[in-house]
Formats: C-alpha cells, sequence, structure tokens
C-alpha cells in the first residue's frame, strides 16, 4: 500500500522559505507569481499487514503527529493508493 503525505505550514504562519522561492522566480524573469508557499512530501510504502483502512488512516495520522509535521504550525494531508 502506497501513501502520500503532504505538511504544509498553516496559512497564518509566515513562510520565509517560500517568500525566498518567490522573489528567485521574479529575479528569474518569472512574472505573475503572487505567492509561494513550501512544504514537504513524504511517499511511504507500508507492507500489506492485513489491516482495514480505518487502521491504516489511523496509523498515518499517527505517523504524522509524532513525526512528520509539526501540527502547532503545519496542516497535513495524505492519499492512500491500493
Amino acid at each position: 500500500m502506497k501513501v502520500t503525505v503532504i505538511v504544509e505550514l498553516k496559512p497564518s504562519v509566515l513562510d520565509p522559505q517560500g517568500k525566498a522561492i518567490q522573489h528567485s522566480l521574479s529575479s528569474l524573469g518569472f512574472s505573475g507569481v503572487e505567492d509561494v508557499r513550501a512544504g514537504k512530501l513524504f511517499r511511504i510504502t507500508l507492507a500489506d499487514s492485513g489491516q482495514s483502512r480505518p487502521e491504516v488512516e489511523q496509523q498515518i495520522r499517527q505517523m504524522c503527529e509524532k513525526l512528520l509535521a509539526n501540527t502547532v504550525i503545519e496542516n497535513f494531508s495524505y492519499t492512500i493508493e491500493g
């Protein structure tokens, strides 16, 4: 089973990396870029352990809350394939 997790800063949190990328894009001649938000992408492959989909979702949420995302300043979303 393959899982894709996306972690992004919450909209209310300043994103200096995103601003630096936006500025660099402008400097390179890419006009019209109004905003850039940087984030993280994780691709996780889980062994088939016979877990139900709700159990897998709970496991992924726990991974995100305990390690992959700082839930004070970041939001996460995930998709499960297979």
